[in-house]
């Protein structure tokens, strides 16, 4: 009864998939709008998302917030 019939996925699987695009927008949107110690930072967080979506968004929540002004 997991199961969603029609799309013959569980609860879990669909929570991820909606996870995943709305974690990589927010990383997207929170790169643009923030200021980078070095200006070039920016570029290259936003390459990293946008080739490597999954990993590129969790190194940037983890790693990459921190260089941030503010």
């Amino acid at each position: 009864m997991n199961k969603l019939l029609f799309l013959n996925i569980g609860v879990p699987e669909l929570f991820l998939a909606l996870l995943y695009p709305i974690m990589v927008i927010y990383c997207l949107i929170d790169i643009i709008r923030s200021t980078f110690k070095d200006p070039t930072n920016k570029i290259i967080w936003i390459i990293v998302v946008i080739l490597m979506p999954c990993l590129g968004s969790v190194l940037y929540l983890v790693i990459g917030r921190g260089s941030k002004i503010g």
